[in-house]
């Protein structure tokens, strides 16, 4: 069984959801930015931070030019910041060794710090309009389950082959990726799919009867009371001082368990987000001037 293209780029016409990131207009670059804040993160908190980030710094220069701690304040409250390092990283890798464009092939874009194979391929196909697969959950669930009559499947090397095997051989393979990824994050959902709003008239899943997942389905990753949490509390004192702050500052964020605040500290010198000055005080990264190496003793 195959994915009727015809059936799905119809829907996609009339009900795909409009993202400033899919715009007329948008460089890029700009969608290089919007695949480093959607991973692991909706797309409802990634928009207005999204829609700042490029009026403030539209091309890979400007974004290359703001200091790490700039970067990380504009971050904001997305999550996983070492996302925006590593996408400063490649700004100033794109500014410095490209041009300030962009590379458009999947291989040159594979060597871009945080760049890896999934979104080396969005943004082949997205900003390129390249006939090349693009795999993230979404589509692997859709292919599971029209292709493959499955409710689910787990990452696989067979992914990309798959989803290539599936793709219109004319100009229409971009919008049919996109549109792929669409159903999945609107309709085919992980849980309570909507398959009656479903565009395809065959999917062997359905035609199967609907049979469930081999293994149960992972529970969503808690937050609460986790380092993530500890790390986010820490980062939330330092973008909103101009200055390195006293260690006392940081303390009284996280009074429940010293040893894991301790640790979370700890991870974010390690990760070059924080920086400890000669005097003992933290900054967030650029902002500490001469610092301690993490590794070279205690933090007190």
């Amino acid at each position: 069984m195959s994915l009727a293209a015809d059936e799905l780029l119809a829907w996609y016409d009339r009900a795909q959801r409009d993202l400033p990131w899919r715009r007329r207009g948008v460089s890029a670059w700009q969608i290089l930015v919007s695949e480093f804040m959607l991973q692991q993160t909706p797309v409802a908190r990634v928009e207005p931070i999204w829609l700042d980030w490029v009026a403030r710094w539209p091309t890979p220069s400007a974004t290359a030019a703001a200091s790490a701690a700039d970067v990380l304040r504009a971050w904001g409250k997305l999550g996983y910041p070492r996302r925006a390092k590593r996408l400063h990283e490649c700004a100033t890798v794109i500014a410095t060794e490209h041009g300030d464009v962009v590379p458009d092939d999947v291989e040159t874009l594979l060597t871009l710090p945080g760049v890896g194979a999934y979104t080396a391929r969005a943004v082949a196909c997205f900003a390129y309009g390249k006939r090349v697969p693009v795999v993230d959950t979404n589509v692997r669930r859709v292919v599971a389950r029209v292709v493959h009559g499955r409710a689910d499947s787990p990452a696989s090397v067979r992914d990309l082959a798959d989803v290539e095997a599936l793709l219109p051989d004319d100009d229409r393979a971009p919008r049919f990726s996109v549109a792929v990824m669409e159903l999945g994050a609107t309709v085919c959902t992980a849980r309570s799919p909507r398959c009656g709003l479903c565009p395809l008239g065959s999917c062997a899943w359905r035609a199967a009867g609907f049979p469930p997942a081999a293994e149960p389905a992972r529970r969503p990753q808690r937050y609460a009371g986790t380092d993530r949490q500890v790390r986010g509390r820490l980062l939330d004192v330092l973008r909103a001082r101009a200055a390195p702050v006293p260690r006392a500052d940081l303390d009284v964020v996280w009074l429940t368990d010293t040893v894991q605040r301790d640790r979370a500290l700890l991870s974010l010198l390690t990760d070059g987000l924080v920086e400890q000055t000669a005097d003992g005080r933290f900054a967030l990264a650029g902002e500490g001037g001469a610092h301690l190496d993490p590794g070279a003793g205690p933090l007190d």
